[in-house]
């Protein structure tokens, strides 16, 4: 038996598979608030409590970069050990991987159903495919095909220089570099970024917030999803509405980026946990024209296929792989 999981900043999510069911078939599953425990090791014991089962072997997705079998995540104040989680867990095997590099690992194994096409394009067979993925933060990864078949790649692009490509934009760079020095594209382009863009917009006078909405945020614990709520209800939040449009706008402009870095001419995936929730947004225009404004590339970027992962990639990927290890005695 495996078990799989996708631990994110903000909620993990864990899966109990059998080698010879599959993966489209776990055998129980549950969802942890990541805070909520001080590690990794209490969130796996406790759900191995739940399951009753017994396990061999784990494969868990992680925000941030993995070294040698370590990693210290990206948003959370955990530091996780392969070595150490097998011992305390009591297991033969645990494997930890890039949360990105395992939504990569799933890409070539979707389904129909697990994607949103926003631009159908024309797929190179054997092209390389790039993933983004803003979630609590902001991920990237890309695919490229050996000859027999896809090699995942784990990057951490996401913290590469947040590059503005219009004046408001321009300006909201210089906000933010007051505040935190190095603005990154995960500063703006991520669950934990996207308040930055209301905040930008509010403090600067460009929008009003009215003080029953200011309310609303000040008693949330994450203020994202009710911006987000409240720019796609109608009537739209205009405040709300004006963050997530340049929202949108920079999260295709790197998406841009990256495709041009991996010549992505197999596709894009837009993974995470904010795409699916705004896809009436990406397609509404504005993400394909600041996705292909790239000068005298438009035209390649306007052929690449682009499509939003509206399933759980990441924990998909991490099942995979540690299934795959299994098979392979490793």
């Amino acid at each position: 038996m495996l078990i799989a999981g996708d631990i994110g900043g903000t909620k993990t999510l864990l899966a109990l598979y059998d080698p010879e069911t599959g993966v489209r078939n776990p055998l129980d599953e549950a969802e942890f608030h990541s805070a909520d425990y001080r590690g990794l090791d209490e969130i796996v014991q406790a759900f191995l409590a739940r399951t009753k089962r017994a396990v061999h072997a784990a494969c868990f997705d992680v925000p941030g970069p993995v070294i040698e079998g370590r990693a210290h995540l990206t948003n959370l104040p955990w530091l996780l050990d392969e070595d150490a989680l097998r011992r305390t867990l009591g297991l033969k095997r645990v494997v930890l991987l890039n949360d990105l590099k395992a939504t990569a690992y799933a890409v070539p194994h979707l389904q129909p159903d697990d994607l949103h096409t926003i631009n159908e394009g024309r797929v190179d067979p054997h092209g390389p495919m790039a993933v983004i993925a803003p979630g609590t933060g902001l991920g990237e990864a890309f695919l490229i095909w050996n000859g027999r078949e896809y090699i995942a790649c784990s990057s951490e692009g996401g913290h590469g220089d947040f590059g503005p490509t219009d004046a408001v934009q321009a300006d909201l760079w210089r906000y933010l570099s007051d505040r935190f020095g190095h603005v990154a594209y995960e500063r703006v382009c991520s669950g934990s970024g996207l308040p930055n863009i209301y905040d930008f917009l509010r403090d600067t006078g460009r929008m009003k917030e009215s003080p029953a909405f200011a309310a609303t945020l000040a008693g949330a614990p994450d203020r994202t999803p009710i911006i987000v709520r409240a720019a796609l209800e109608a009537p739209a939040n205009a405040l709300c509405a004006a963050t997530l449009d340049i929202f949108v706008s920079i999260l295709a402009a790197e998406t841009g980026n990256l495709a041009l870095k991996v010549l992505a001419t197999g596709g894009v995936y837009l993974g995470g946990g904010i795409p699916p929730r705004i896809c009436s947004h990406l397609d509404g225009g504005r993400f394909m024209r600041a996705f292909v404004n790239k000068g005298r590339f438009a035209d390649l970027l306007g052929d690449i296929p682009v499509k939003v992962i509206t399933s759980q990639a990441a924990l998909l990927g991490a099942a995979l792989y540690g299934l795959d290890q299994i098979r392979n005695g490793l």
